[in-house]
């Protein structure tokens, strides 16, 4: 297996984290339950599922986990929110030297249950694809564009908003290549997929489609969104120097092509669309970008 990315294993042991501090729980309402001392602020406050560390972490990192499987994430949320309702149902029972309610006690082992289920499935979701990542940009390859392509097109009907989705190629690449050779070429490349990940939200996900050419999906509300952000990218590579072995520097330039995905329109169309609003930046100069005609 091949070297997981430095965010794959940060996510994986977050997901590891959030499992251990929920299975400690145990060992707390054991306490609790024996000697009615409290099981700390954490679990008795109305909102301690935003207040855990998983919590915080899940909600800061949320639109990561609804690309890969939106219903899922909605689980987790509803699971996690439901485990700590039981927990402090139940702990607030035994500190009042009342009762408990089974239905508390029910609750809470079905939700944690289901919880772990659905974290180990993420875990797995991540692992299959980090492995799957292009070696060369560590960003993800063609494997997953379409998945993630239908995923995003419901979204945006969802939510009523546009999605784009754009080619973006490097001008001028085979001259590159020619006069400095292949591993140089590949460090260009490296470092573009480097400056275009800082330059796109982290919703916004970028794929290595081949050669040097990255395809990028696009959310937004409007028309004029979509072409600042691509004026954007234009402004950001072209700033942004790419340092080569003795310290020379070389810059460049990048064409998009963008396409505006219908409701019910399927990868290749709309890849199709792209990639023709693409040429026409390359015959109309470089270093701009086209959206094509919808």
């Amino acid at each position: 297996m091949p070297d997981l990315p430095a965010e794959t294993d940060f996510v994986i042991d977050e997901l590891d984290a959030a499992v251990e501090a929920h299975m400690n729980w145990t060992r707390r309402i054991v306490r609790c339950a024996v000697l009615r001392s409290t099981p700390g602020d954490d679990v008795l406050d109305p909102q301690a599922h935003t207040l855990c560390r998983f919590g915080g972490w899940f909600a800061a990192n949320r639109g990561y986990f609804e690309m890969l499987d939106p219903d899922a994430t909605n689980r987790v949320d509803a699971m996690h929110r439901t485990m700590h309702d039981a927990i402090r149902s139940i702990c607030e029972d035994v500190m009042g030297a009342r009762p408990g309610c089974e239905r508390d006690l029910d609750a809470f082992e079905a939700s944690q249950s289901e919880l772990l289920g659905l974290l180990a499935r993420f875990k797995t979701l991540i692992l299959a694809r980090a492995v799957r990542l292009d070696p060369l940009t560590r960003l993800p390859g063609r494997y997953s564009i379409e998945s993630d392509f239908a995923l995003y097109q419901k979204e945006a009907r969802r939510n009523r908003t546009l999605l784009y989705l754009a080619i973006i190629d490097v001008d001028h690449f085979k001259p590159i290549n020619d006069t400095y050779g292949h591993p140089v070429g590949d460090e260009v490349l490296r470092q573009l997929a480097d400056t275009l990940k800082r330059t796109l939200r982290e919703d916004e996900p970028l794929y290595r489609y081949g050669g040097e050419e990255f395809l990028w999906l696009l959310k937004c509300k409007s028309a004029p969104e979509a072409r600042k952000s691509a004026r954007r990218v234009l402004a950001t590579v072209g700033s942004t120097p790419v340092q080569i072995d003795d310290g020379e520097i070389l810059r460049l330039t990048v064409t998009l092509g963008l396409a505006l995905a219908g409701e019910r329109e399927d990868l290749a169309s709309a890849i199709k669309r792209a990639d023709m609003a693409l040429y026409d930046g390359k015959r109309g100069g470089r270093n701009r970008y086209v959206i094509a005609d919808s």
